[in-house]
C-alpha cells in the first residue's frame, strides 16, 4: 500500500478561515482599512475581518505560548525574567501586498485587549546605500540577499530579541530610493515587532566547517508568506508602476522623476524591463523558494483577493 504524500500545511478557504475568529470582535472600522491599505492593494473591510482578524487571534496564542516557555527556561535557569519581543515576519514577492498585511496585523494586534507595544519594521533600511550597490556592481540587483547588510541586519534582531533598549533602524526613503544618511527610527522593547521584507525566510548557506552561524530568519518567532501566480504579481507591480508615475514619481526631489516625464510607451518599456530582469529573477531564485518555510501562506486570487490560507502543521 503506497504511503499518503505528507502534506505539512492545513489549507482553509477563505470561508472556513474566517470561522476561526471565534466571535472576536472586529476593532478596526472600514476607514482603518482604507488607511492601512497600499496604493494599489484593494483589500476590503470583509476580507480584514475574514482573514486577518482570525489570523491576530491566531498569533496571540503563538505569543502566549512563546511567553510560556521563556518563564519556564528563567524559572529553570534562575535567571531575570527580563521581555523578549515576538517576531513576525512578512515575506513575499514585490506587489503582492506586504505592507497592507504588515499594517493590518499592526493595527489589529495593538488593540487587543491587554494593549501589546507593537512595532513594525521593513528591511528596506538595511540595503546597502546606492554608491556602496554601485561600488559593488550591484545597482541592478538591489532586493536581492547580497545587497543588503545582512550583518546590521542580524545585530538589529539579536538587539531585539535580547530586550535591548532604543534599537536604531536605518531609514530607508522611498522617494530618493536610497538609505538616508544619519536618520534613524528607535525600536524600544516592544511587546511584538513585525518585520516586512523580500528574503526574510532564506537560510542562506551553511558554512562547512560547521561553525554556528545565524540568519535573520533564525530569529522569528512567527513567519508569514504571501503568495500568488507570477503572471498576477507582474501585473500588480505594472499597476503600481503607473499609479506611481501619477503621483509619487512626479516629485521633483524623486528619484524616479524622469519616468514621470518620458512618454508612457517609454515608461512601460522600462517598468517592464525592472520586472523581467530584476523582480522575477530575484522572484524565481531567492524568494519563491523560502515560501515552504514559512508558519502561514496567505494565497492571493488575481484579483488580490485572498482565496486559500495554509497554516503548517508542524
Amino acid at each position: 500500500m503506497a504511503r499518503s504524500k505528507l502534506n505539512p500545511y492545513h489549507r482553509f478557504t477563505t470561508a472556513e478561515w474566517a470561522k476561526y475568529r471565534d466571535g472576536e470582535p472586529m476593532t478596526l472600522t472600514a476607514a482603518d482599512i482604507d488607511r492601512l491599505r497600499a496604493l494599489t492593494d484593494p483589500i476590503s473591510f470583509a476580507e480584514a475581518e475574514e482573514v486577518y482578524l482570525p489570523l491576530s487571534r491566531l498569533i496571540s496564542f503563538y505569543v502566549e505560548a512563546a511567553q510560556a516557555v521563556h518563564q519556564v527556561s528563567t524559572r529553570f535557569l534562575g535567571t531575570e525574567d527580563r521581555k523578549v519581543p515576538f517576531i513576525i515576519g512578512v515575506a513575499g514577492s514585490v506587489a503582492v501586498g506586504k505592507s497592507t498585511t504588515s499594517r493590518i496585523l499592526r493595527a489589529l494586534l495593538r488593540r487587543w485587549k491587554t494593549s501589546p507595544k507593537v512595532d513594525l519594521v521593513t528591511t528596506d533600511g538595511f540595503l546597502l546605500a546606492n554608491a556602496e550597490l554601485d561600488a559593488r556592481g550591484l545597482a541592478d540587483r538591489k532586493g536581492f540577499p547580497e545587497s543588503y547588510d545582512r550583518g546590521a541586519l542580524l545585530a538589529f534582531l539579536s538587539d531585539i530579541k535580547s530586550g535591548k533598549a532604543d534599537v536604531k533602524v536605518p531609514v530607508y526613503s522611498h522617494l530618493v530610493y536610497d538609505v538616508v544618511p544619519g536618520e534613524f527610527i528607535s525600536i524600544d522593547r516592544p511587546d511584538i515587532l513585525i518585520v516586512e521584507g523580500l528574503n526574510l525566510l532564506q537560510p542562506g548557506e551553511l558554512p562547512k566547517n560547521g561553525k554556528p552561524i545565524l540568519f535573520a530568519s533564525d530569529f522569528l518567532d512567527f513567519s508569514i508568506y504571501i503568495d500568488a501566480e507570477e503572471a498576477d504579481l507582474r501585473n500588480w507591480f505594472m499597476v503600481r508602476f503607473r499609479a506611481l508615475r501619477e503621483s509619487a514619481f512626479t516629485d521633483p526631489k524623486s528619484f524616479f522623476r524622469r519616468l514621470a516625464e518620458m512618454p508612457a510607451d517609454e515608461a512601460e518599456t522600462f517598468g517592464l524591463w525592472a520586472w523581467d530582469a530584476i523582480n522575477l529573477p530575484n522572484l524565481r531564485d531567492n524568494i519563491l523558494p523560502t515560501r515552504s518555510r514559512a508558519d502561514l501562506i496567505l494565497k492571493k486570487a488575481a484579483n488580490h483577493t485572498i482565496e486559500e490560507v495554509a497554516l503548517r502543521r508542524v
